[in-house]
């Protein structure tokens, strides 16, 4: 199978491209060229911005793709310049999304008065009913202005001429994490700091995560099997952890034997605030594409967690200034 992946050189897209060249398929990635990871695949590249997409049709048409994978579609926009280019040449496309659709998002984050959400969130749990979710919090100019998976669900879903396959990510985790997932926890067990505060509110908080390779597999699943098209499916992890068990697993991976203490959040120092509403779990349901597709789990849960901190372990970080959590613990008596 002949596949184009568009963006797939950083994080997931990385391993999702090394296991369809893994699985056999013919991989070809278009990219802006700016990164171009080690030990990478020998596939073909396409370079150019995405809004440059059509004047490289002839050298698509020429690799003739059988299912584009969309990595990176963050607008509408975005998704209008790959149907385009996809128009008479491709048949299929799986489109990464994320969790980020569901209302509870919104309510989690105190941008949506309701109620909490029945969990855990299926494929049909209620949308955000507003739009565009940071573009309040950022300038007019900043890429995220315009962002929104579910105009990108919706685009693709309705190009004529293109089944689609909508992927909901949750929080992926592993090496080469441009998020730096563990890194708010891991730096300062690394540090050897001998307590770690945490707002209560946050500790019991359950939101859904996945490491990247077995989100990856999922990928591949979805690109490979006809019968994924035209559907769309969560992913994640069977059982999704608390804040506080998810410390537990990465001081376990990291050796770290120091204590997790929970405050209230006008105890803690400004920076680790975290001003979520507790009442709103984001725990979505990854059954159907179990169901479906098949489990994916090639990595297990601790072995995830070891990959994930031996990497973030390598990576440089700036110094933290520990002033105001020092001057917290000394107060409590610890």
């Amino acid at each position: 199978m002949r596949v184009l992946v568009i963006g797939g050189t950083r994080f997931i897209g990385r391993f999702a491209v090394q296991q369809l060249v893994e699985h056999g398929c013919d991989v070809a990635v278009f990219h802006r060229g700016e990164t171009e990871a080690d030990g990478f695949p020998d596939i073909r590249h396409f370079h150019g911005d995405r809004a440059e997409l059509d004047s490289v049709a002839g050298a698509l048409a020429g690799f003739a793709p059988e299912v584009v994978l969309d990595m990176v579609p963050m607008t509408v926009q975005d998704t209008d310049i790959v149907v385009a280019a996809a128009s008479g040449l491709v048949g299929r496309v799986v489109a990464i999304s994320s969790q980020d659709v569901y209302r509870a998002y919104d309510i989690v984050r105190g941008k949506d008065p309701g109620p909490p959400q029945a969990l855990p969130l299926t494929e049909d749990a209620e949308l955000r009913r507003r739009r565009f979710p940071y573009r309040d919090d950022v300038p007019d100019e900043h890429p995220l202005a315009n962002y929104d998976k579910i105009l990108v669900e919706d685009r693709y879903r309705s190009a004529e001429g293109l089944s689609a396959t909508i992927l909901r990510l949750p929080a992926v985790y592993g090496p080469h994490d441009g998020q730096h997932r563990t890194a708010q926890y891991l730096r300062r067990m690394l540090d050897g700091r001998g307590t770690i505060l945490i707002s209560k509110d946050l500790a019991g908080w359950r939101w859904t995560r996945a490491y990247v390779e077995n989100v990856a597999a999922w990928i591949v699943r979805a690109v490979t099997e006809a019968k994924a098209a035209g559907h769309t499916f969560n992913l994640g992890e069977r059982d999704a952890m608390t804040e506080r068990q998810w410390i537990g697993a990465i001081a376990h991976a990291s050796g770290w034997d120091g204590e997790v203490v929970q405050l209230a959040e006008d105890q803690l120092p400004a920076a680790l605030r975290v001003g979520l509403n507790p009442n709103q779990h984001l725990v979505v349901d990854s059954f159907r594409i179990r169901r479906e597709l098949g489990d994916t789990d090639i990595v297990e849960p601790s072995d995830a967690m070891e990959r994930t901190v031996e990497w973030e372990a390598a990576q440089p970080y700036e110094p933290i200034d520990y002033t105001d959590e020092d001057a917290v613990i000394t107060a409590l008596g610890r």
